[in-house]
């Protein structure tokens, strides 16, 4: 790890402390949202982080190195256009040419769990994508989630996926979705679909007991806690669903696939909402993020007060 990976002090001092830390990805900067948009939220996610008592770590790779904390100067240059989106198969590939790249929901879990951070927040996961049974489309975050310890925030999948098909996916690879103040799971920009999710939580102390339950049980992988967008920033769900159908119809005209199908998507949908749909996705990664703090604070509380080991950061990191 020594060679392909650099922790920001403060963040690597917070983790050796067992403080909370809160993992962010970057993608949203690169390939999430327009610019100056990108910058602003991804700003906005780590005050959000501060502000509800946990240490923010958004994570990159630039010039070969996995970055575990971004300075101001990388966010314009994450921004700049031209960044390769990462994921589980190009890490080493990117990091072998020592190039730059935008961490996906997936590789930013690989990047926290080699850190020994725990929770990550992000806007919505990747999942099936609709019409998966004959393009066989299917995220990688998935299978990320199965296998490597780190609880996910988020407001769901996103909305341009195959929702039950995504849980269904979830249920047979053994990860929890639970519903933080909901019994339903939430559909992005809508607070809930007629989804149930497995269990539901009110309160920070309530997840972490959970994770804590599953991590001591040896039971490899994450979670998903899934948070509802704030009602007052949610949209109409007969008109996205309507907007959403037109922008993969869209796609498959013009043979738009694999990591590019997600950020166009995004795009239409921005064009197709007038603005509603970035306005709605600004609200709830800040929502997330600031939820992904307090579980983070609550969990490491809870391993300072019970027996509960540390998992310790990736060998050799440098702090």
């Amino acid at each position: 790890m020594l060679d392909y990976c650099v922790i920001k002090g403060e963040i690597g001092a917070a983790i050796k402390a067992g403080r909370a830390v809160v993992a962010l990805e970057s993608t949203v900067i690169s390939h999430g949202l327009p610019y100056p948009a990108n910058i602003e939220a991804a700003k906005a996610m780590e005050a959000t982080v501060r502000a509800n008592g946990a240490v923010p770590a958004t994570i990159a790779i630039l010039d070969g190195r996995i970055r575990i904390g971004l300075e101001a100067e990388d966010f314009e240059r994450l921004a700049a256009g031209g960044i390769r989106k990462v994921s589980r198969r190009d890490l080493p590939l990117v990091l072998a040419a020592g190039g730059d790249g935008a961490t996906t929901v997936a590789a930013t879990m690989i990047a926290a769990r080699l850190a020994g951070i725990s929770v990550f927040a992000t806007g919505g996961i990747g999942g099936v994508h609709r019409g998966a049974e004959t393009t066989l489309d299917i995220s990688a975050d998935l299978e990320e989630l199965a296998r490597t310890d780190v609880a996910v925030v988020c407001a769901g999948a996103k909305a341009i996926l195959d929702l039950p098909k995504t849980l269904e996916y979830l249920e047979t690879r053994g990860v929890p979705v639970v519903g933080y103040g909901t019994d339903n799971f939430p559909a992005f920009y809508t607070a809930q679909c007629n989804l149930p999710v497995d269990s539901r939580c009110d309160s920070a102390d309530d997840v972490a007991r959970i994770l804590r339950a599953k991590w001591q049980l040896g039971l490899s992988g994450g979670a998903i806690i899934a948070v509802p967008i704030p009602e007052e920033a949610a949209l109409d769900a007969e008109a996205i669903e309507q907007a959403i159908r037109l922008a993969v119809a869209e796609a498959e005209g013009q043979g738009v696939r694999g990591k590019e199908l997600t950020p166009f998507l995004l795009s239409r949908l921005e064009q197709l909402t007038e603005g509603a749909s970035l306005v709605a996705n600004r609200a709830l990664l800040l929502n997330n993020a600031a939820v992904a703090a307090q579980i983070a604070v609550a969990y490491a509380t809870l391993r300072r007060e019970t027996t509960l080991p540390r998992r310790p950061p990736g060998k050799r990191a440098l702090y």
